[in-house]
């Protein structure tokens, strides 16, 4: 029943605080879920793709690969990834070359949410077995990738030492040309 009367004073200052962290909550919510990868740099086209947009990719773009390894000597279950090669991605969004060399002497960077980074060249990506099997990760064992790896994940399975490279929490793409 509406008297008409506003609320006291302590229950609108608690009904606005709790709002106001409610609202708070939601943002961080949407930033910490926040599961789009946005390529950009010297590339012909920024793109901005999420998890769906990357398994609409074509059947010759996609990657999968078995992960296993050992803990103490002791085999352990392994899990499949699965995603998009950076590369059929890269050329999705182009590289803006100003000559035809430009492509030798590109460098790639992914970079996590927490700033954490992992660097290719394009060559590398373009001409090494390694580089070919560099993937956006977006799947493990047929589901979402997990809360600790995050929405998106970049893996470069070929890595002789797999961890450094290995961008969990994938936020952004950069491509640069070192030109002089």
């Amino acid at each position: 029943m509406n008297t008409g009367r506003q609320a006291p004073m302590p229950t609108r200052r608690l009904l606005l605080g709790s709002i106001a962290t409610l609202c708070a909550g939601i943002a961080a919510g949407a930033d910490a879920g926040s599961a789009s990868l946005t390529v950009s740099g010297d590339v012909r086209r920024s793109m901005t793709v999420d998890a769906d947009a990357l398994r609409a990719f074509p059947p010759e773009a996609q990657a999968s690969f078995r992960v296993s390894r050992e803990v103490d000597g002791q085999a352990q279950p392994g899990s499949t990834l699965k995603g998009v090669r950076l590369l059929a991605l890269l050329e999705q969004a182009g590289l803006a070359e100003r000559d035809r060399y430009d492509w030798r002497k590109s460098v790639v960077v992914a970079i996590a949410r927490d700033g954490y980074r992992a660097a290719f060249s394009w060559p590398e990506l373009a001409n090494t077995p390694g580089g070919a099997q560099v993937m956006v990760a977006y799947e493990r064992d047929g589901a979402p990738l997990s809360e600790q790896e995050g929405p998106l994940a970049l893996h470069a399975p070929g890595d002789t030492r797999t961890g450094p490279r290995h961008v969990k929490w994938l936020q952004r793409i950069e491509v640069r040309v070192l030109r002089d």
